[in-house]
């Protein structure tokens, strides 16, 4: 019998219970019949941001950006090809500072882009600063 996996859908952002072997399979909402992975980031506010760090099994790797900043747009496509690479065993999201500033400040956001990794509504790991791909995967990966 296969464990189950809580995913929150990206676009209802309720939660659905799949099977941890079928991940892979990417699924649909049992509510709103959407895609569980596009293998795109997910822009999170403070309501959308607590139900899939806090209730997701899978881990979530959120990019603290703003639009004015030039190192988070250089890194923009290099956390959309992780999104695309690292999906369904992570969920990779963005959070707006400028439009969020209670999420940056909870986290103690003090330099952009910052990346967080939580795991069970957790941080288990951060990094500051602008990655490429390929070091942003291997970032990733050692930590999960």
């Amino acid at each position: 019998m296969s464990e189950n996996r809580i995913v929150v859908c990206p676009h209802c952002h309720s939660p659905n219970r799949l099977p941890a072997d079928r991940l892979g399979d990417r699924g649909s909402c049992g509510k709103c019949k959407s895609a569980l992975f596009s293998g795109e980031p997910l822009e999170l506010d403070a309501t959308s941001f607590d139900s899939h760090v806090g209730r997701s099994d899978i881990p979530v790797l959120v990019d603290f950006w703003a639009p004015w900043c030039g190192p988070c747009r250089a890194m923009a496509p290099a956390f959309a090809a992780a999104a695309r690479e690292l999906e369904p065993e992570f969920r990779l999201a963005k959070v707006n500072t400028e439009d969020q500033p209670p999420l940056a400040a909870r986290f103690g956001i003090r330099s952009i882009p910052t990346l967080v990794l939580f795991r069970n509504g957790r941080e288990i790991a951060r990094q500051s600063g602008a990655m490429d791909a390929a070091h942003l995967l291997r970032w990733v990966r050692s930590q999960g």
